[in-house]
């Protein structure tokens, strides 16, 4: 996946806190003989152009980061990439989540100055590596797309009945055959994993509890976790799809999207969006995003409340913590295991903002 080769440096951005710094900051690279750069630190601290230097510095040959960390950089402004020689890069990676198309454009262009293949790359924690991803100069890659299994991996989409869908038809992510480096149980709680990953589709079938489809050329297209899902007046909607399409917006850097209890619909959508430098929040701007939604998904879709703020709360490793906004977006004090956080205040500052 990563094409390592004798005299490649190889830097994973990722807290070695977090699963992908355990297997690719530390034991894959390591196992390979593969010289690896290890950064623990905030991407914007002494400055926003923290890792250009780094890359500048250590002339590392392949990248992979979180798309999350990727938006934040859209969001500071090509200005802190500019004049930066990145030209030691041969290869990028993202890891995390999903990837919106504009936000893998942007690396694309601006960090791998339109010549580097870009691994998407589909696993978790309970996986032990990386499942789906294309091999890098062999499989055409689209943005967006985790593109194919990797060998030995046999994965499909189910539908609500256990049966695979048509290209196209959103449903659930499956592996259908044990794979090197799964997770065998949960320490102390074997009920637990089963239940948990073995049981919505029988004990054959492993659920990961991703949402995904695939199109008509057989790549995968994963659209976030189901329990990110918003259920409209009965409609069901990935909360992966809303953000794609407000972060498809010029102005919009980030966002994020919950559920909020309505008395009417059930639920509704509340969005938590960080807009691109220079641009100011207006009860204007909120009503042309929540047009935009509607245009590019369909009414349904079109937010009901928009919330602008500087920053959302995320991991050490740069995963957006929803769960807290879902606490927001219902008026509830945090709830759960916050140790994780990377900066505890961003919580009071959103619940400090209007809604649009």
């Amino acid at each position: 996946i990563f094409d390592l080769k004798p005299d490649d440096i190889f830097w994973c951005t990722a807290d070695i806190g977090w699963i992908t710094g355990h297997s690719y900051v530390v034991y894959g690279a390591l196992a390979n003989g593969v010289t690896t750069v290890m950064y623990e630190g905030a991407p914007d601290y002494p400055d926003k152009d923290r890792f250009w230097n780094i890359i500048q510095k250590l002339r590392p040959t392949i990248f992979y980061t979180a798309p999350t960390a990727i938006r934040a950089f859209i969001k500071w402004g090509d200005e802190y990439v500019r004049g930066r020689d990145l030209s030691s890069l041969r290869l990028l990676g993202t890891v995390g989540e999903p990837i919106n198309p504009e936000a893998w454009i942007w690396y694309h262009r601006k960090i791998g100055s339109g010549a580097c293949p870009i691994v998407d790359t589909w696993w978790q924690t309970e996986t032990g590596g990386i499942m789906i991803s294309p091999m890098p100069g062999a499989i055409p890659t689209k943005p967006g797309s985790c593109t194919k299994p990797f060998f030995g991996v046999d994965a499909d989409i189910f539908d609500e009945q256990g049966n695979p869908c048509a290209p196209g038809e959103g449903g659930y992510l499956v592996i259908k055959k044990p794979w090197p480096g799964m997770m065998l149980g949960v320490w102390g709680d074997e009920q637990r994993y089963k239940d948990t990953y073995w049981s919505k589709f029988g004990p054959e079938i492993y659920f990961p509890g991703d949402g995904a489809y695939k199109d008509k050329d057989g790549y995968f297209w994963v659209v976030g976790r189901i329990d990110d899902v918003v259920n409209i007046s009965g409609h069901r909607l990935g909360t992966a799809e809303v953000e794609s399409a407000l972060v498809s917006h010029p102005k919009v850097a980030e966002a994020a999207v919950v559920g909020k209890p309505h008395e009417l619909k059930g639920q509704c959508i509340e969005a938590f969006v960080s807009l691109t430098a220079g641009t100011e929040p207006s009860h204007e701007l909120a009503d042309e995003l929540k047009a935009h939604v509607a245009k590019e998904i369909g009414a349904l879709a079109r937010p009901e409340a928009i919330r602008f703020t500087q920053a959302l709360p995320k991991t050490r490793s740069g995963k957006i913590m929803r769960r807290l906004l879902r606490d927001i977006a219902a008026g509830k004090e945090t709830q759960g295991d916050t140790t994780t956080l990377e900066d505890a205040g961003v919580l009071a500052s959103i619940r400090a903002t209007d809604e649009d």
